[in-house]
């Protein structure tokens, strides 16, 4: 039984009068419509309001938009709406995670790497400011993710690092922020990424931690959020086995489910054992682990059925919506789970203002606002760390290195929706420092100096070789180490025992796993603009490197440390 005076609700008797009055005159398709988020693709306010008036969903999530676009967009969902909506976005590093104008403020590694408590308030102070100017209410952040293993392409920077009283401390301190901006968080992905090395969009993911160590670590940080009434939790498409086994010893291992269609995982472990009360979405369920668990037409209905409240996206949407309805008629989601989730939905909406109508400051004001690119550039100068160095090489001179020669590491492809990154370049900023600066050409191969060239020859060329790499963390990419190009591993620093070589990570914190051998090593955790001009002045003896790495760079590897 859902008690919606406790936490993470708090209503008082008039309040639950009006949820339940609410939940009691609902039709059946406006009761399936609430309990689904649909990925939003319609922007024309025609379009937006049949969209509305068909599907009368609880929640629309949008990829990032213009600020003034989104806002309309935002505005036009609500007014059409009979019941106000949960409006999402990932607001994991900044009000770029619903506006393409909005700051990017920091990757949340980035924020611990400053050691500082500050910078996570602020983080989720700009989020939460800049998408509540545009109508956002929901935040799928923070990531309270463990980042155990360094070879995951997907948790990474996104993450406070593999220390959970660091995560526990800031991820406090973003939701307070965002609590205050009138922002609901949403806690992911439980019951816990970064165990494993794959990715859940790809497959169904392993968190294969014991119970004990799973109680220690990870049910630490989710009973400590909980227990200070954390309102929203997403379930990710990961297998926890040792669990299972321990819930439910008759299961066979064939029949293991990833938590966001396992009763022992989100009604035993979740509601039971944990206590929680609150709204539990899935992740995103067009992803290939929810997907290849068991057919969609039956996943559908019983993610419900066990224990999720609200479903993350959808495929073909009136597809999902009918397979709602024959879980509904075949028994595979019973009408009494069905009211628990729309109770707790309309409960949550209640709980967080949205039956409130209140006006929101125009937006060009807050979003992308000088103030916040400025505190933006303080937690990278506080962030960016010095893992390595060699004795002499830095700080750069004009007189001491002449020539540098850059080579930008970085996807050969796109997609994997991440974050729009950096729009300056080291080699400009370098230049106007008064370097003579030129950059490697990959697509132009120098075929003498590839399959000839000497030290002497690369010595003519350049005095100090800068390596940028620029490996974002990514969805749907199997991993995020460094692509060197085929041909004989053309651009790989075979030279770095006669030229001085330093190798920068903009995101990937990692990379010393493919080049131990590199003796001077810098992190910067985020690849925003902030972070590359403070880079520069770091790299000149302008500001001191004071970032401590939240995670073991070294990769658990002896050779790394060399």
């Amino acid at each position: 039984m859902i008690d919606l005076s406790t936490n993470p609700f708090n209503l008082n008797d008039e309040q639950i009068q009006k949820v339940t009055k609410i939940c009691n005159d609902m039709t059946l398709d406006e009761k399936i419509g609430q309990i689904f988020c649909p990925i939003g693709n319609v922007q024309d306010e025609k379009e937006i309001d049949e969209f509305i008036q068909k599907y009368k969903p609880g929640a629309m999530m949008y990829r990032p938009l213009p600020s003034k676009e989104i806002k309309r967009i935002h505005h036009r969902l609500q007014s059409q709406s009979k019941i106000p909506l949960l409006l999402a976005a990932n607001l994991e590093s900044g009000g770029n995670g619903i506006c393409l104008d909005g700051t990017y403020f920091a990757r949340q590694m980035s924020v611990a790497a400053t050691n500082q408590e500050k910078f996570a308030y602020d983080l989720g102070m700009i989020a939460g400011k800049e998408a509540h100017a545009v109508g956002c209410n929901w935040s799928f952040a923070p990531i309270v993710d463990i980042d155990y293993n360094f070879l995951n392409p997907i948790t990474n920077i996104r993450t406070y690092g593999s220390n959970q009283e660091t995560i526990i401390k800031f991820a406090d301190c973003q939701i307070e922020a965002l609590k205050e901006n009138h922002i609901l968080p949403c806690i992911k992905h439980f019951p816990g990424d970064g165990v494993d090395m794959r990715d859940q969009h790809l497959l169904s993911s392993v968190n294969d931690l014991t119970v004990n160590k799973w109680n220690n670590s990870y049910g630490k940080i989710y009973q400590h959020f909980i227990n200070n009434g954390i309102g929203s939790i997403m379930v990710g498409h990961i297998l926890l086995p040792h669990y299972i086994k321990e819930i439910n010893p008759e299961c066979n291992e064939e029949d293991y489910m990833p938590a966001s269609l396992s009763k022992e995982i989100l009604t035993v472990l979740l509601r039971n054992k944990l206590g929680f009360n609150g709204l539990v979405v899935t992740d995103a369920t067009a992803m290939i682990g929810f997907n290849v668990a068991m057919s969609r037409s039956k996943a559908l209905p019983l993610c419900i059925e066990r224990g999720c409240d609200m479903i993350l996206f959808n495929k073909n949407i009136d597809e999902d919506y009918m397979f709602i309805k024959n879980g509904l008629k075949e028994g595979l989601l019973s009408q009494k789970r069905l009211d628990e989730a729309v109770l707790r939905i309309i409960g949550t909406k209640m709980a967080n203002g949205l039956f409130d109508h209140s006006e929101v400051e125009e937006s060009e004001k807050i979003v992308g606002c000088i103030e916040h690119q400025s505190l933006a550039k303080e937690c990278a100068k506080q962030a960016i760390t010095l893992v390595k160095e060699q004795k002499g090489v830095l700080p750069l001179t004009s007189d001491k290195y002449k020539k540098i020669r850059i080579y930008n590491l970085t996807d050969q492809d796109n997609g994997g929706f991440k974050e729009e990154g950096t729009q300056l370049s080291l080699t400009n900023l370098l230049q106007k420092e008064g370097f003579n600066v030129y950059e490697f050409d990959t697509k132009r191969l120098d075929f003498q100096e590839v399959f000839e060239g000497g030290i002497k020859d690369i010595k003519e060329k350049c005095d100090l070789v800068i390596y940028v790499a620029n490996y974002d963390t990514a969805s749907n990419q199997t991993t995020r180490r460094v692509e060197w190009i085929k041909l004989m591993a053309a651009n790989a620093p075979w030279f770095m025992q006669d030229v001085p070589t330093i190798f920068v990570s903009l995101a990937n914190p990692y990379h010393l796993f493919d080049v131990p051998m590199i003796k001077t090593y810098i992190n910067c955790y985020t690849n925003n603009d902030q972070t590359l001009q403070v880079l520069v002045d770091k790299l000149l003896g302008k500001e001191k490197f004071v970032g401590k790495s939240p995670v073991d760079v070294y990769c658990g590897r002896w050779d790394t440390k060399r």
